[in-house]
C-alpha cells in the first residue's frame, strides 16, 4: 500500500467516525416529550383560612382571634419562662397585650393634623391616612377595626387573589438554639371598602414632596391588595396552632451591646400592602352617595363639618357640582362675617349689609392685606383664619366657573375673591369677560360687572402705587357707564363714590372740585337707602387713604362735615 493510499483510507475511517457521532441512535430518534415546567408545592388551604380568618379578625376588633392566629404572640407564650414543654400546649398568651402590640404600629395613620380648610371627613375621631409611609406600613394598617366594624368604618370585604410558596421562614426558641424552619406561604388578600366617604386616604399616584408650600393631591382608596405571610407546621415545635401568620418580628434584644438585633422570624418576604395595586374611588363608583352627601353636608351647624365632608366628596369627584356649590356658598358666607366681626357695624338690611362687608375685604386687599394672606398654619393659630377661607374658596370657584359659566353668581363672587387675593391679572379679566358677555338688557348685572371691574382696577393702581396709570382713568369710567343705568339708589350710591375714591390715584387728584361732587351725590343717594345708617356713610368716607385726602384740603370740610356723629 502506498502511502497515498494508506492517507485515503485515514480520511475515510475519520469521516464515517464524524458521521457515527452525529447519528441519533435509536432512543434518541424517538421524539422527546417537552420538559415539565417546574412544579410549585401546593399551597394548603390551611395557609389560606389562616390569612382570612386573621385579617377578618382585625377588621373585627376579635383580639383573641387575631392573637392565636399571630406568630409574635403565639412565640412569645411558647418561649416564656413558665412555658410547658415543647411537646404540649403553651399556656394562653395575654391577648390584650399582643393587640397593644399589634395596633402601636397604626397610630400614625391616625394621627390627624388638618390645616385650616383642608381637613377631611370624618371631621373627628379617626382619620386613616397613610401619607408618605403607604410603602412601608404594616399589613393590618389597611384591614383595621376602625375601617371595619369600628365607628367610622362601615366594614370592608376581603378576597384572595393569589397564593405562592416562598422559601422556609426560620426562627430559634432559645438563644443559640437550633435554627429551625418551616414552610411560608405568601397569601395575597385585596381589601374592598364599602363606603368612599369612611375609606381610607393616600396621596395620589406620582405625588412628590417638593416643598411644604405644595399641595399634594389626596384620594380615596377604594381597594388594595394586602400579602400576608403564613407559617405551617408549628405545632410540632410546640405552638397551639400548625399555622400562624408572620406579621410583625418578635421584640427581642440583641445578645450583646452594640449586636443587630435577631429577626424572629427571619422570611424573604414580609407582610404588607403593594403600593402599585390601589384603585381610587371615582366620580362613576357610587355617585348617588356622593349628591345625598352634599345635601347632608349643608344642614351640619359646625362649618368644621361641613367643609370635612365636601372636601372627601371633592378627592373623589372634583367636579361634583353639588359639592362645590355648597362649599363656596357657606365659605363666601363666613367670610362676609368675619368681615362683620371686623368692622363692627350693625346693619339691618342685608343687601347693604353684604355690600359693605365686600367693600371691607376690597379695601383690605389693597393696604398690609393681614386678615387675607397669614393662614392657620403660618401664623400658628388653632383655628382657620379669613385667609385659609380665602384660599380654600379660589380653587372651588375656578372650577365652577370652569365647569358651569353660565352661573354668573359664582363668576362674580371668583372675580372678587381674585381682588382679595390681589391676583391683579384674573381680578380684571374675569369682570372684563362678564361686561362683554352680560346683555345691555341686563342692566342690574352689567351695572355690578362694570362697578367690579372699577374696583379690580382701582385696586391694582393702589396696590402698585403707579401715579399716572391708566387704569385709574378706566376705572372712573366704567363707574361712571355703571352710574348711568343704575335705577336703586344704593347702586347710583356706590356709582358716585367708586368715581370719587378712582380719583385718589389720578394725578393731582384730577379735578377736587369734581371729586367733591360726587361725594356730596353719593351722600344725596345714601340718604335715599331704605334703613340706611350714619354709620355705614361715616364708614365709606373714612376709609384710610380717603380720609387722607380729604383732611389735606379745607374744600372737603363741607363732605367731612356729613360724616361727623350728631351732639347729643
Amino acid at each position: 500500500m502506498t502511502m497515498t493510499h494508506f492517507r485515503g483510507l485515514l480520511l475515510l475511517i475519520g469521516f464515517l467516525t464524524i458521521v457515527e457521532m452525529n447519528l441519533p441512535d435509536m432512543a434518541s430518534a424517538t421524539p422527546k416529550a417537552p420538559p415539565s415546567p417546574t412544579r410549585h408545592k401546593a399551597v394548603h388551604p390551611s395557609a389560606i383560612d389562616t390569612a382570612l380568618r386573621y385579617a377578618t379578625a382585625l377588621a373585627n376588633g376579635d383580639r383573641i382571634t387575631a392573637g392565636e392566629f399571630d406568630f409574635a404572640c403565639q412565640y412569645n407564650s411558647v418561649t416564656a419562662p413558665s412555658a410547658k414543654a415543647k411537646s404540649s400546649v403553651a399556656k394562653e398568651p395575654s391577648y390584650d397585650k399582643c393587640w397593644e402590640a399589634l395596633t402601636v404600629g397604626h397610630a400614625p395613620f391616625l394621627n390627624r393634623s388638618d390645616i385650616g380648610m383642608d381637613v377631611l371627613w370624618p371631621s373627628t375621631g379617626p382619620l386613616v391616612f397613610y401619607g408618605d409611609t403607604l410603602p412601608s406600613a404594616q399589613a393590618s394598617a389597611f384591614v383595621m377595626d376602625v375601617l371595619g366594624t369600628s365607628p367610622p368604618g362601615t366594614g370592608l370585604d376581603l378576597v384572595v387573589t393569589g397564593t405562592r410558596t416562598i422559601p422556609n421562614g426560620s426562627f430559634r426558641l432559645k438563644s443559640n438554639g437550633t435554627i429551625i424552619g418551616v414552610p411560608a406561604t405568601l397569601v395575597d388578600l385585596t381589601v374592598h371598602y364599602h363606603d368612599p366617604l369612611t375609606s381610607p386616604i393616600a396621596y395620589g399616584p406620582g405625588m412628590v414632596h417638593w416643598t411644604s408650600t405644595i399641595k399634594r393631591e389626596r384620594r380615596a382608596i377604594k381597594s388594595i391588595t394586602t400579602q400576608w405571610v403564613v407559617l405551617s407546621g408549628l405545632r410540632p415545635h410546640g405552638f397551639p396552632r400548625d399555622t400562624a401568620v408572620a406579621h410583625l418580628p418578635v421584640d427581642t434584644k440583641p445578645e450583646a451591646p452594640g449586636m443587630v438585633q435577631e429577626r424572629i422570624p427571619f422570611t424573604t418576604e414580609r407582610s404588607r400592602a403593594l403600593p402599585d395595586s390601589i384603585v381610587w374611588w371615582s366620580p362613576t363608583d357610587q355617585p348617588g352617595t356622593l349628591t345625598a352627601a352634599a345635601a347632608r353636608a349643608a344642614s351640619f351647624p359646625e362649618l368644621r363639618d361641613r367643609v370635612a365632608l365636601l372636601n372627601r366628596i371633592l378627592l373623589i369627584d372634583p367636579q361634583q357640582t353639588e359639592a362645590l356649590t355648597v362649599l363656596t356658598k357657606h365659605l363666601y358666607t363666613v367670610l362676609l362675617q368675619d368681615a362683620a366681626r371686623n368692622h363692627k357695624l350693625v346693619i339691618e338690611d342685608p343687601l347693604l349689609a353684604q355690600t359693605v362687608n365686600e367693600f371691607y375685604w376690597t379695601i383690605a386687599a389693597a393696604s398690609d392685606r393681614l386678615d387675607l394672606s397669614l393662614g392657620m398654619e403660618v401664623g400658628g393659630f388653632s383655628q382657620p383664619t379669613s385667609a385659609d377661607l380665602l384660599y380654600r374658596l379660589l380653587p372651588a370657584l375656578q372650577t365652577l366657573a370652569r365647569t358651569h359659566p353660565e352661573q354668573l353668581e359664582n363668576r362674580f363672587r371668583l372675580g372678587m375673591a381674585y381682588r382679595w387675593n390681589n391676583d391683579q391679572v384674573p381680578m380684571s379679566e374675569t369682570f372684563d369677560a362678564l361686561v362683554n358677555e352680560i346683555p345691555a338688557d341686563r342692566k342690574g348685572l352689567k351695572a355690578d360687572a362694570l362697578l367690579q371691574l372699577a374696583w379690580s382696577r382701582i385696586n391694582k393702581v393702589a396696590w402698585n402705587r403707579i401715579l399716572h396709570d391708566q387704569d385709574s382713568i378706566r376705572a372712573y369710567d366704567n363707574a361712571k357707564a355703571s352710574l348711568e343705568i343704575v335705577d336703586r339708589p344704593l347702586d347710583k350710591f356706590l356709582a358716585e363714590y367708586t368715581m370719587a375714591y378712582s380719583m385718589i390715584f389720578m394725578p393731582n387728584y384730577g379735578d377736587k372740585g369734581q371729586m367733591l361732587h360726587h361725594l356730596t351725590e353719593a351722600k344725596r343717594w345714601f340718604d335715599e337707602i331704605p334703613d340706611k345708617d350714619h354709620e355705614v356713610w361715616r364708614y365709606f368716607l373714612h376709609t384710610e387713604r380717603l380720609k387722607a385726602v380729604l383732611d389735606a384740603d379745607p374744600l372737603f370740610q363741607p363732605i367731612l362735615a356729613s360724616a361727623e356723629k350728631p351732639k347729643e
